[in-house]
């Protein structure tokens, strides 16, 4: 089978490595699979060598030229399956096989994997009228998108899958020696963009309050994005600048989240919430806000433990509740690892993707 993928970002977050992970375990699994990313992103920088990859770079979602140049591409290479990593991604594949695309077109795939509402105006209709079939990251997301006026039968939950080689092959960070922090304080950690979506100003408020009862607990916020000098005062008016630090974005997640003693989560809405399951896969405790797909990740009471968003006191309480139990933290990590392996490993990943192709492939 031959499937071509596309992702138009020029960031790396969770989207642009799911869609990596996918295009390489299709290859290793004996199929053919190209990659149309941004000549100047992180993807295409990402990209291992010997991958097929078509510079893509599209000004908007309505770029005519980007949508002709990958229609020819396409007629040239006759892909068995379109699929469209992000919401530009789906405009540019929708405009390829419009422009003069000569029968039999390839069937369009889209990945959703944010709980975002889908917009209402005349061209977004059109695009995903486009799609034959949509990947959710959860089932909040697929429910979503039905709600929205997707056909069910067009909608399938394939789960994000995390590369354990690539966790054990990450050693844990010093953060200790690099943030100079007292000897054997612990740490509790968030990763995720630096957005109003994912609510770190709930996380420093639940510092605030953990510190009274773990006086030597530091914080850490890996992420960067609009909303850094907003946290950055907030941080200064709860004074917390020797306990809560922001990291800005990294490369070494993994060895951020195994060292990491306790990893929290504060999102108000969020698609799956993968760091949660980079968290687990690192066999980390957590702690999440029960929102979006995040309660199909984490097995409540046995690799985490959830509270309702907005909760800042409930969210500082589990949290102080890790702290001073090491034994539960390690049966949480313990159970967490288990859990990812089981559930979200790459290899279901593949396999549920292939099944996805199969269901829409004539015959």
């Amino acid at each position: 089978m031959f499937s071509f993928h596309i992702d138009t970002a020029r960031t790396w977050h969770n989207a642009q490595n799911q869609t990596l992970l996918t295009v390489m375990g299709l290859r290793t699994s004996g199929h053919r699979a190209w990659l149309a990313a941004h000549p100047e992103g992180e993807l295409k920088r990402h990209a291992r060598e010997g991958l097929d990859v078509l510079p893509l770079a599209p000004k908007s979602e309505m770029d005519f030229a980007s949508g002709w140049g990958l229609s020819r591409a396409l007629r040239r290479l006759r892909p068995d399956i379109l699929h469209a990593h992000d919401p530009h991604a789906v405009a540019m594949a929708s405009m390829a096989i419009s422009m003069a695309y000569p029968p039999p077109c390839p069937p369009i795939v889209a990945s959703r994997r944010v709980a975002f509402r889908i917009k209402r105006n005349a061209f977004s209709k059109w695009k995903y009228n486009q799609v034959a079939l949509f990947l959710c990251s959860s089932n909040v997301v697929r429910h979503n998108l039905i709600a929205d006026g997707i056909p069910e039968e067009r909608t399938m939950t394939v789960h994000d899958g995390i590369d354990l080689r690539h966790v054990e092959a990450s050693p844990p960070a010093d953060l200790h020696a690099e943030f100079w922090l007292p000897h054997g304080c612990p740490i509790v950690g968030t990763v995720g963009a630096l957005v109003p979506h994912k609510a770190h100003r709930h996380f420093v408020q639940a510092a605030k309050r953990v510190l009274r009862t773990v006086p030597d607990a530091r914080f850490f916020i890996v992420g960067e994005g609009d909303e850094r000098p907003a946290l950055e005062a907030l941080i200064a008016q709860l004074k917390l600048e020797k306990h809560v630090f922001l990291t800005g974005w990294r490369e070494d997640v993994l060895s951020l989240h195994k060292a990491f003693d306790v990893f929290a989560q504060s999102s108000v809405t969020d698609g799956l919430g993968t760091p949660v399951l980079d968290a687990m896969a690192c066999r980390r405790p957590v702690v999440a806000t029960r929102t979006g797909g995040v309660d199909e990740a984490v097995d409540e009471g046995t690799t985490g433990l959830l509270v309702e968003p907005h909760d800042e006191v409930g969210l500082a309480r589990a949290i102080v509740r890790l702290l001073e139990d090491r034994a539960l933290c390690a049966r949480m990590g313990d159970a967490g690892r288990a859990r990812v392996e089981e559930r979200f490993s790459v290899s279901r990943l593949i396999a549920e993707t292939l099944a996805a192709y199969q269901k829409i492939l004539p015959g």
